[in-house]
């Protein structure tokens, strides 16, 4: 782990530390207070201020602040495999391709693209005039670097499955890349929604211990200012970003490690933006103190909550036992108990909003006798009567891993730990900080099952979840699932740009996982954000919401953050 710098010390002056809630009042620095004191200058600016505020015109100011259970483990965007890290570095890197709302491609650091020879290359057309955030020229060299720490070895990226299908990038010219594909690729130009990383900063650097990692400069809409360990990261406005400045100064991420903490915390004002509980949103968000503050939404989230089993454990490999496990597992008791009917049962490994999911897969019933049938099948018996199966003198018992801070998934450990000691199988829950769990037991396979969830990205190509070549330390098949008949469908499934024909591959795959059972598909839970209702603009899209976060402002007499 590389050490803070003194810029990340507790001690360190930032203009955050200056930021003053002041309620409805806008304060202003001594500096500030003299020029509008100046005849010439008071009755434009006071005029100018009530004519936006009339007609409700987009204002510079203010701070979002939000909230993350967990602290990012890298803001290198092609190491940032968990959800802390993503989130953040997704504000201060871009791609060459972005998601629209209405889920098409369109470009960000690319202005436009030309496909060609049956999708075998793509000709990137490069913005001119984007900057790094330390001014620095964006160039097509920083793409190609990008590139080659994607396939380099040494690198433990979980997104090299994508990159490995290149066969050249060439570098036309400043503004012009060239990417030829072995063969065809359907994923090929989504991929490069990864963000790029700046050659000139990082060419000589080791990315896995560099200072960059948690110093980074980007593109993106936020530029980088600080990150207080345990405490916060601060990024401020890029006031030179190619789309337009955002309307915020400042982007402000809470690390609280506990959603109780985080709810008092945002009725207290603390902070701004966050996800609620189930229990949250439909017991006590309701008074209208509440209400006239903040805004609830309500969405199916892309993704699904799973009970993940390390297959390299004797244990979980018989596919009857896998299957038990999924009959002993009530999740409509899990629906209702834990997330009060916010969600649907998942059935694979793709939520319902996707074009790859099968409607005709069923989640199995909740049946604890053919549960127990086929554990006695495997060989899972109570022979000495403690009420405790055993086999080879050994008892069924094994711990769940999950994340601190995340409420719904420690009740559903629970759940799950009362049904599977009715059919006779013990079961620990223990409740990990989420570096530690990622980078201490999951990266390293030093689990036996582990609780936790796929945020999915809007192709559904399951590669790097699935294949058995995506096994290794830092990679996403941290389960160890290796099927051939998968791995050729996942082979399949990419190399095909027809669309029915890619959905059929993928329902086949669909039926196969949840036969297997590599894991137990639990739930899809709904996304359930709240945002301080000074906050304009705010739109949710297929998306979800943020999307257009360089569009939101506030008010100029509701501005709570103000330099001072």
């Amino acid at each position: 782990m590389v050490s803070l710098s003194n810029h990340e010390r507790s001690d360190a002056r930032s203009p955050f530390d200056r930021l003053r809630v002041n309620g409805n009042v806008t304060r202003f620095s001594s500096f500030v207070l003299a020029l509008l004191l100046s005849a010439s200058f008071i009755i434009p600016f006071l005029i100018g201020l009530a004519a936006a505020e009339e007609i409700d015109i987009p204002v510079i100011g203010d701070a979002l602040v939000s909230a993350s259970i967990g602290e990012p483990s890298t803001l290198i965007p092609i190491l940032a495999s968990d959800s802390a890290s993503a989130e953040v570095s997704g504000l201060l890197f871009n791609g060459l391709v972005k998601y629209d709302p209405d889920l098409s491609l369109v470009g960000d650091l690319a202005e436009r693209w030309e496909i060609r020879d049956g999708g075998l290359e793509i000709l990137f057309f490069l913005r001119k005039g984007v900057r790094w955030h330390d001014g620095v020229p964006f160039t097509a060299s920083d793409v190609q670097f990008t590139y080659q720490r994607l396939i380099d070895p040494s690198v433990p990226t979980p997104y090299r499955g994508d990159f490995e299908r290149i066969a050249s990038l060439e570098v036309v010219d400043d503004t012009t890349v060239r990417v030829r594909y072995k063969e065809p690729f359907a994923p090929a130009l989504s991929s490069w929604g990864m963000g790029i990383l700046p050659k000139h900063l990082l060419e000589n650097q080791n990315l896995t211990n560099t200072p960059f990692k948690e110093r980074p400069v980007g593109t993106g809409p936020f530029i980088f200012h600080r990150w207080i360990r345990g405490d916060r990261i601060e990024l401020k406005a890029n006031p030179d970003y190619f789309e337009g400045r955002p309307y915020l100064n400042w982007a402000v991420i809470r690390i609280i490690p506990d959603q109780a903490t985080i709810f008092l915390e945002l009725q207290a004002r603390g902070i701004d933006m966050t996800g609620l509980t189930p229990l949250q949103f439909t017991r006590m968000t309701q008074i209208p103190r509440f209400t006239e503050a903040f805004q609830k939404f309500c969405y199916p989230s892309f993704g699904y909550t799973y009970l993940g089993y390390n297959l390299r454990d004797p244990k979980f490999q018989d596919k009857r036992v896998r299957q038990a496990l999924n009959l002993a597992i009530n999740k409509q008791e899990i629906l209702q108990g834990v997330l009060y009917g916010l969600g649907a049962e998942a059935t694979g490994p793709f939520p319902q909003e996707s074009w790859a999911y099968d409607p005709g897969v069923h989640p199995a019933p909740y049946d604890p006798g053919q549960a127990k049938a086929l554990l006695a099948e495997a060989g899972w018996r109570d022979t000495d009567g403690d009420g405790i199966l055993d086999r080879d003198g050994r008892p069924f018992e094994f711990t769940i891993l999950t994340n601190q801070g995340n409420l719904a998934r420690e009740l559903t450990a629970q759940i799950i730990q009362q049904q599977l000691s009715r059919v006779g199988i013990r079961v620990k829950i223990r409740i990990l900080e989420w570096a530690a769990l990622l980078h201490q037991f999951i990266d390293k396979h030093r689990f036996e099952a582990i609780l936790l969830g796929w945020g999915l990205s809007r192709d559904p190509d399951p590669f790097d979840i699935w294949h058995s070549s995506k096994t290794g330390e830092g990679e996403f098949n941290f389960i160890g699932y290796s099927n051939p008949e998968v791995d050729r469908l996942l082979l399949e499934g990419r190399a095909n740009f027809d669309q029915e024909k890619r959905r059929a591959i993928y329902w086949k795959l669909h039926r196969i996982l949840y036969e297997e059972q590599p894991v137990c598909f639990l739930y899809v839970s709904d996304s359930l954000p709240v945002v301080h209702r000074r906050f304009q603009q705010v739109e949710v899209s297929p998306l979800g919401l943020g999307y257009n976060l360089i569009h939101w402002y506030v008010p100029v007499s509701r501005q709570r953050y103000q330099l001072s």
